[in-house]
């Protein structure tokens, strides 16, 4: 496995372009089930989770993280991502790491936010056990499809997503899908709820990950229309397949 770190901004649409030609292409489909072959068909089991010493325990049908879950908890838990007194959504919360982590870090107020009700119960079950009440910190976890159930009042200061963003359908079964293969379109919905209902605030931070199973160029091109400046944190690969994973940082065009 390599790990390659990398950072800079795209300030300029000749810095955007070199950016955009930088990434690869969407892998072909069948290199995306061979990559995504066999997983998840424990998922209507309850399974277990270790991170940082913290176990987890997954009902049936919560998503176990996998590679690129693991990039945003690593850059969350070694404060590339710094949530320490701020705002923090973590959208699609899954069995509830970030927000395990968000908590342990002092974050300012944590928005544990998915579209599946067992996965918010699950977060909120660990959060209650592993960090508990902190007087400092505001825990609000909310079933929502994205930000539709989110406040108005919200003003996020770091949100993260790992969508379930793969381009090929690589199951039928619904639960698998709700957890893998949505599509880009997932992510198109995500920028323009977040941009229309101006939840970010004006200095606020998007961390999103997105591999080449996914249609990368356009998730990254939609998101710099929407009015976010995009950057590179992290690029993972892996021995074995060409899958390519990328930690972007989006931040708002006007925040300088």
């Amino acid at each position: 496995m390599t790990d390659r770190t990398a950072g800079g901004t795209a300030a300029s649409q000749h810095d955007l372009r070199a950016l955009l030609d930088s990434l690869p292409d969407t892998l072909p489909r069948d290199e995306i089930l061979a990559i995504n072959s066999g997983s998840k068909s424990d998922i209507h089991t309850e399974r277990t989770y270790d991170y940082n010493g913290w176990a987890f325990t997954l009902p049936p049908g919560v998503f176990k993280p996998g590679d690129t879950s693991r990039i945003i908890h690593d850059r969350l838990l070694d404060g590339t991502i710094p949530v320490k007194g701020r705002s923090y959504a973590a959208m699609g919360v899954g069995l509830g790491v970030e927000a395990v982590i968000a908590g342990t870090l002092g974050a300012k107020e944590i928005y544990a936010a998915d579209v599946h009700p067992d996965s918010v119960a699950a977060a909120a079950a660990h959060y209650g056990r592993i960090v508990g009440d902190r007087p400092d910190t505001v825990f609000r976890p909310l079933v929502s499809n994205l930000f539709e159930e989110f406040p108005d009042s919200a003003r996020l200061d770091i949100v993260t997503f790992n969508p379930p963003a793969v381009s090929a359908r690589t199951s039928d079964d619904p639960t698998v899908v709700r957890n893998v293969c949505v599509g880009a379109e997932i992510v198109l919905r995500f920028f323009d709820q977040i941009t229309t209902r101006d939840l970010l605030a004006p200095d606020g931070e998007i961390h999103l990950v997105v591999s080449n199973t996914a249609e990368l160029k356009r998730i990254v091109t939609y998101g710099t229309d929407a009015g976010f400046r995009p950057a590179v944190l992290h690029r993972q690969t892996w021995e074995g397949d060409n899958c390519q994973a990328y930690l972007f940082k989006l931040t708002r065009h006007d925040a300088a």
